[in-house]
């Protein structure tokens, strides 16, 4: 890290292992950045003279000559401002984070899917306790159709509606984020045999 003189106030030069350090920092933006598609690549704030470096070390596979072209990558990235890199961090922290969520909302939605489908009635309630503009007969009919399918060996069609519908509510509703997980995170498509049903079982 740097320090600053404590006579001129001016900054002294970063040592060598600091540098060091710095220039791994920036190969590894290089080759997060190298494995970015062109339309992710898109969505950042790219200074215009390194996306022909960087076009041209997606397109290398070998491996030696693939982590050449890194380390020519990194060493223009090297030559730009830091605010520039600071930037491109940033919008990548950014899309990170968007992606977390997206990942924490399809574990919810799955857990209230195995939820209904275990426990019926009473976590359809429990789901409207804290949706109530949700529609409860909708729901009611897919969880049955889903059980239906799961008996008759069907394609699961009525499987992922019912996950579309749940993830519209639970993406829509402010209260989701305050959707509990206490039945576990549900992290596959679930294969058990569930034997709650709703009412009649006729169709």
């Amino acid at each position: 890290m740097r320090g600053r003189d404590e006579e001129t106030g001016e900054f002294l030069s970063p040592s060598r292992s600091e540098q060091r350090r710095q220039a791994l920092g920036v190969l590894e933006l290089a080759e997060k950045l190298a494995s970015l598609t062109p339309t992710q690549l898109s969505k950042l704030p790219i200074p215009e003279d390194l996306l022909p470096h960087l076009e041209q070390t997606r397109k290398i596979t070998a491996h030696v000559a693939r982590k050449r072209q890194l380390a020519f990558l990194a060493k223009q990235m090297r030559r730009q401002d830091e605010s520039a890199l600071d930037a491109i961090r940033d919008a990548l922290d950014e899309d990170g984070v968007a992606a977390r969520r997206e990942v924490a909302l399809m574990h919810r939605v799955e857990t209230w899917r195995e939820r209904l489908l275990e426990e019926g009635d009473a976590a359809l309630g429990q789901l409207l306790d804290e949706h109530p503009h949700a529609d409860r007969q909708h729901l009611r009919q897919l969880v049955r159709s889903t059980l239906e399918e799961r008996k008759r060996n069907k394609p699961p069609r009525a499987f992922r509606e019912l996950f579309r519908e749940l993830r519209a509510l639970l993406a829509g509703g402010a209260a989701a984020a305050g959707t509990p997980a206490d039945a576990g995170a549900a992290d596959a498509e679930f294969d058990f045999d569930a034997g709650e049903d709703f009412g009649s079982d006729e169709d």
